[in-house]
């Protein structure tokens, strides 16, 4: 079916913004197209660098590949970052710390640490569903100084603390009890990768064992629960509960 021509649009407006000339100035408050095409273009290094990075790390990926990948012209990649260190610092931002920020939001009203442990790590591993590459940008970074400082990581340090100094979890080691739930979260992370859908046949083979491969989500926030000293019932009845609905950040000004 073609589309309807630019014309219908605009006059789909409402009689009220066609007669008042503030409205009609709000209504071209948009994006100049210079502004964004350099965001889409600055977007478009991004996704590339991260795709690549998340495959090779970052001193396996030349700036020559980016700009490829991207469909960017060499030279222009200048225009954005300074440097792939600069581009990589980009990603880490845009990964862990943003990432990181959208958990703060997710469990902002959360008063129980261990409640916000389970709605974090099923968050992280909900999202590593939907953007796999987002999901092996994580896996490659494992330990690194960026996953333990930023992220997901910098947010269950905190949540396990908090719960430790309130008598709710049970945690005799703190490095060791940290180390133990990163490790469950890259693994689940891993798991669904190599698995897949419940319907693959990496899983049917996995079932074929005798092991279920459904709420992976679930099951990695009560492993990591019961790690921190969760009786197993009460840990799962925690990372089923509902997950908070967050509101997206506020715009940039």
């Amino acid at each position: 079916m073609p589309k309807p021509p630019k014309t219908q649009i605009r006059r789909a407006a409402s009689p009220q913004s066609a007669r008042s000339p503030k409205a009609a100035d709000a209504g071209t408050d948009r994006e100049p197209r210079n502004a964004r095409r350099k965001r889409e273009t600055r977007e478009r290094l991004l996704d590339a660098a991260l795709r690549l990075m998340a495959e090779r790390g970052m001193a396996g990926v030349a700036i020559n590949e980016i700009t490829d990948a991207a469909d960017v012209g060499f030279g222009s990649f200048y225009n954005y970052f300074e440097s792939k260190e600069a581009i990589y610092d980009a990603l880490i931002k845009q990964v862990f710390e943003d990432f990181g920020d959208a958990l703060d939001r997710l469990v902002q009203d959360v008063a129980d640490p261990a409640e916000a442990i389970a709605h974090c790590i099923r968050h992280a591993l909900l999202r590593a569903r939907r953007e796999p590459m987002w999901g092996q940008f994580l896996l490659r970074e494992g330990y690194s100084q960026n996953a333990l400082t930023h992220g997901l990581g910098r947010r269950l340090l905190r949540d396990i603390g908090r719960g430790v100094d309130a008598g709710r979890l049970q945690v005799p080691d703190l490095l060791m009890s940290f180390i133990a739930a990163g490790g469950i979260v890259l693994a689940a992370i891993a798991t669904e990768q190599q698995v897949g859908s419940e319907n693959s046949p990496q899983a049917a083979l996995v079932k074929g064992l005798g092991m279920d491969v459904g709420d992976i989500p679930e099951r990695a926030a009560t492993m990591v629960l019961t790690t921190l000293g969760l009786p197993p019932k009460e840990a799962a009845e925690l990372a089923r509960k509902p997950l908070p609905v967050t509101e997206p950040p506020p715009a940039a000004t």
